[in-house]
C-alpha cells in the first residue's frame, strides 16, 4: 500500500495500515525543509519514527523495498510520475492521495490510474461536487484501460476509486458530540445511522429498546481522574460490540445504542432565502413607534365620531385627510372638530420623520441580507462555533440540517465558510477569539455549548478556558491535533469541572479509520467515536467471507470485532426474506433509497447468503481480520 501526503493525516493513515491491518506501507512525504508543519498526532508520530526505524534496518540488510520488506518512507516535493513508479504504484494493490491541496491529489491520481489500471484509489478532497466527476472518470478511465472488463490489482481485488473528505467524515461526530439529545449520526448514500449515549438506568428505570448495543461506556467516565476511553485503560475502557452477556453484567456503565435521532432544543425559526422576517425588517423601538402613533390615529378618528356623529368610515376618512394636511381648515366648525384637526396635524408632523426611518432601516435590512448577520437579541441555547475553515464549514453545515441554531466566530473575513455562513443565514462575529468581547459578543454566556475548531491548538484551548470562566458548566468540544495533549487537556478540563461535559476530538484520528477501510476495499460509511475509540460501519457483501456466509446472523456475531446491523434487500426479495425469518423482526426501516432498502434489527435466526449484502459494526482489529483472511486465502490459491 502507499500513502502519499503531506500532513498528520498521512501519517495516522500509514499507522492505521501498519499496526490494525499488518500491511505493507510506502509512505511519500515532502522532505523535511518543504513539509507543511502542522501538528501530527502523538502516535502517529511515533509510529512513523518506528517505521523509518524499520526501513533503515531493512536497508542496512539488504533489502530493496520489495514484498520482503514491511514498510519504507520515501521524500519528495511532489507526486509526479518518477515519485510514483520509484514508490512501487505499478504493483501496488492501494494508494491513498490525502494531500491538503485538491489538485495535487487529482493529478497524482490521473497519473497512478495510467500507471495501474487495477490500483484501488482512495482521494482526500474537499469540494464533493468535483470528487463525484473525478471517482466517474477515473473509475472509466480503468475499464477503457482492460478493454471494458474489470482490473484487478495484486491481491485480486478490483480496481476502484473511492472520493473521501476527512472533513465531511469528521463533522457528523464533532456536531452530534455537542449537542444534548441528539445522537451520532453517520451519513452516506442516503443511510442514516444514529447512536445515542444512555446514562446508566437507575433502580427502577425502564431502559427504551433500542436497534442493539454498539459499546458500553468506560467504567471510569463518573471519575474525573479515570483514564476515560484511552487505549491502554484495559477492563476499565470502553467495550466495542459487548454480547448479552458483557451487557447485563455491566451494572452502573453507560452505552452508546443504535436508535433514532432527536433534539430537544430550540431551532431557529424558518426563513426564505433574502427575505428577512417581520422582527428583522424593523427595529423594536422603531416598532413601538409605529404602534403609538398608529393608536393614536384610531383614537382621533374615535373622538371625531364621537364629536360630530359621523360614520366610523368617514370619521376615519377626515383623520387621516387632516393627518396628512389635505383637509379643508375647520374655520366654520365647532371648537371640537377644530381641536381634532390640530391634533391630527400634530400627530401628521410625527409621523413623516417616522416613515422615513421606517423606510431607511428595510432598505438597509434588505441590501445587508446577503451579508453577514449579528447575534439576535435573546437568543439562547445556540452553540457557539469557533473557526469557519474547512472542518468548521462542514459542521456548520451539518448543525443547520438539523436545525440547531448556531453563531460562529471567525477572525478572517476571507474564510472558506464565509460565504456558507451567509448562505444559511448564520449569525457571524468577525474578530479574534482571543480578544476580550469576541464571545460575549457570540452570547456565549447564555449558549448551550461551544465547539471550539480552529486549526490553532493554544487558540481553541484559551477560547474554552475562557468561555468555561464565564459559564462554569457549558458543555465543550476542542479539536485539537496531538492526541497526547488533547488526552491532558480532557482530563484537567474534566477534573476542574465534572459537572460539565468536555470532549475533545482529532479530525485526523476520526478520518483515518475511513480511509484506510477505503484502502482495504470496502465501502465504508462512516465512523462513531465512543469516547477516545472508533466504531466502524461498513457495507459488505457476503460473498466469500466465510465467517459470515451460510451462518445466522447470532453465529455471525463475534463480541468486540463485528455485528451483523442491517440487510440490504430489493423490494422482490421482501417476501423471500420474510420466509427465511428476515421479515418477522426486521424493523422495516428504508434508510436507502431507489429500488433497495434496509432492514434493521435482523432476528439471529436469519441465515446470510451469499448475495447478500449487509450493513455491519465492527472495531478497526475486527474488520481487518475479516478481511485479511480473505485476502490471504485468495493470495494463497493463486
Amino acid at each position: 500500500m502507499v500513502v502519499c501526503g503531506d500532513d498528520g493525516l498521512a501519517h495516522r493513515l500509514a499507522t492505521e495500515l501498519r499496526g490494525v491491518y499488518r500491511e505493507q506501507v510506502t509512505l511519500v512525504v515532502p522532505p523535511t525543509g518543504g513539509r507543511v508543519h502542522q501538528p501530527v498526532v502523538g502516535r502517529a508520530r511515533a509510529a512513523s519514527a518506528a517505521l523509518r526505524d524499520i526501513v533503515t534496518a531493512a536497508v542496512s540488510r539488504g533489502g530493496n523495498g520489495d514484498h520482503g520488506d514491511p514498510g519504507r518512507e520515501l521524500e519528495a516535493t511532489e507526486p509526479t510520475e518518477d515519485v510514483l513508479a520509484e514508490a512501487g504504484v505499478d504493483r501496488a494493490s492501494a494508494l491513498a492521495l490525502v494531500y491538503d491541496d485538491d489538485e495535487t491529489n487529482i493529478r497524482a491520481a490521473l497519473t497512478a490510474r495510467r500507471l495501474n489500471p487495477g490500483l484501488r484509489l482512495v482521494l482526500r478532497l474537499y469540494n464533493r461536487r468535483l470528487g463525484q466527476h473525478i471517482e466517474e472518470l477515473l473509475d472509466q478511465s480503468a475499464a477503457l484501460a482492460t478493454g471494458g472488463g474489470r482490473a484487478t490489482g495484486p491481491d485480486g481485488g478490483e480496481g476502484s476509486t473511492t472520493v473521501l473528505s476527512d472533513a465531511a467524515t469528521a463533522a457528523p461526530a464533532l456536531a452530534a458530540t455537542a449537542l444534548v439529545g441528539t445522537s451520532k449520526v453517520v451519513e452516506t448514500d442516503g443511510l442514516l445511522l444514529r447512536a445515542v449515549e444512555r446514562d446508566p438506568p437507575r433502580p427502577g428505570q425502564v431502559t427504551p429498546p433500542g436497534l442493539g448495543t454498539l459499546a458500553l461506556l468506560s467504567a471510569t467516565s463518573n471519575d474525573p481522574a479515570g483514564a476515560d476511553g484511552s487505549e491502554d485503560s484495559g477492563e476499565q475502557g470502553p467495550q466495542l460490540l459487548p454480547d448479552a452477556a458483557a451487557v447485563e453484567a455491566a451494572t452502573g456503565r453507560g452505552t452508546v445504542t443504535l436508535e433514532q435521532v432527536s433534539y430537544s432544543g430550540p431551532p431557529l425559526p424558518a426563513a426564505r432565502a433574502g427575505v428577512p422576517p417581520f422582527g428583522e425588517l424593523f427595529s423594536r423601538r422603531l416598532r413601538w413607534s409605529l404602534a403609538g402613533l398608529a393608536a393614536c390615529v384610531v383614537a382621533l378618528a374615535v373622538a371625531l365620531m364621537v364629536v360630530t356623529g359621523e360614520h366610523p368610515l368617514h370619521a376615519t376618512y377626515v383623520t387621516l385627510l387632516d393627518l396628512f394636511a389635505i383637509n379643508e381648515p375647520a374655520l366654520d366648525q365647532d371648537r371640537g372638530p377644530q381641536i381634532l384637526q390640530l391634533l391630527s396635524g400634530f400627530v401628521g408632523l410625527l409621523l413623516l420623520p417616522v416613515l422615513l426611518a421606517a423606510v431607511l432601516e428595510a432598505l438597509g435590512t434588505f441590501r445587508t441580507a446577503s451579508t453577514l448577520r449579528k447575534p439576535p437579541r435573546g437568543l439562547g441555547g445556540h452553540v457557539v462555533l469557533l473557526g469557519l475553515g474547512k472542518i468548521g464549514t462542514r459542521v456548520l453545515t451539518q448543525l443547520r440540517e438539523m436545525d440547531i441554531p448556531v453563531v460562529c466566530v471567525e477572525a478572517d473575513p476571507e474564510a472558506r465558510g464565509m460565504a456558507t455562513a451567509r448562505r444559511l443565514r448564520v449569525p457571524v462575529v468577525l474578530g479574534d477569539v482571543t480578544e476580550e468581547g469576541v464571545l460575549e459578543a457570540a452570547k456565549i454566556h447564555r449558549a448551550h455549548s461551544l465547539l471550539a475548531l480552529t486549526s490553532v491548538d493554544t487558540t481553541n484551548l484559551e477560547a474554552v478556558l475562557y468561555a468555561r470562566s464565564v459559564r462554569s458548566r457549558l458543555r465543550v468540544v476542542l479539536r485539537l491535533y496531538d492526541d497526547d495533549f488533547a488526552t491532558a487537556v480532557y482530563r484537567t478540563l474534566r477534573a476542574a469541572h465534572p459537572d460539565a461535559l468536555t470532549r475533545s476530538r482529532s479530525v485526523t484520528h476520526l478520518a483515518a479509520p475511513s480511509f484506510a477501510g477505503a484502502m482495504m476495499g470496502r465501502q465504508i460509511l462512516g465512523a462513531i467515536p465512543v469516547e477516545r475509540r472508533v466504531l466502524l460501519f461498513a457495507a459488505i457483501e457476503v460473498a466469500g467471507h466465510p465467517q459470515l456466509e451460510g451462518r445466522t446472523v447470532g453465529e455471525a456475531f463475534r463480541a468486540g470485532a463485528w455485528r451483523v446491523l442491517a440487510l440490504e434487500v430489493s423490494d422482490g426479495e421482501q417476501g423471500e426474506g420474510t420466509d427465511r425469518g428476515a421479515g418477522s423482526g426486521a424493523g422495516g426501516e428504508g434508510a436507502g433509497s431507489g429500488e433497495s432498502r434496509l432492514l434493521w434489527d435482523l432476528p439471529d435466526t436469519y441465515v446470510l447468503r451469499g448475495r447478500d449484502r449487509v450493513v455491519l459494526a465492527a472495531t478497526r482489529r475486527g474488520l481487518a481480520e475479516l478481511l485479511g483472511r480473505r485476502t490471504r486465502q485468495a493470495a494463497n490459491g493463486r
